[in-house]
């Protein structure tokens, strides 16, 4: 992706690049270390092989996902975080935090309250 085909909205952008719910996953499994496709396939869950192979792929396109490929039979792939991948790290933590608390409060008021 190159900066005249993103949007010209920063947080569009952002969305552009993690808004798909197979991709915050991804960041959210390799921000603890290198993972193999199986092991992120398990950790996911419900995502096919298909969807995942094509959410690395665009993830390693615009720079979020680093792929190594070990040359051994059978092939070993790993899949980690790049640097700028890395750097999305407060969004996620933010998102889990807010995802705590509002669990939180649906449990303790059972119901929505006005700001």
């Amino acid at each position: 992706m190159t900066e005249q085909t993103l949007p010209p909205c920063p947080v569009e952008t952002t969305l552009t690049l993690i808004g798909d719910k197979w991709k915050v996953l991804i960041l959210r499994d390799l921000l603890t270390g290198t993972k193999r496709f199986s092991e992120l396939k398990r950790s996911i869950g419900n995502v096919t092989q298909k969807v995942l192979t094509a959410q690395l792929r665009a993830m390693e396109s615009s720079g979020l996902v680093h792929r190594e490929v070990y040359p051994q039979v059978p092939p070993k792939v790993e899949y980690s975080l790049t640097e700028l991948g890395y750097s999305l790290k407060p969004i996620l933590t933010s998102m889990e935090a807010w995802g705590i608390a509002y669990k939180k409060t649906l449990s303790n008021a059972g119901k929505y309250s006005k700001i």
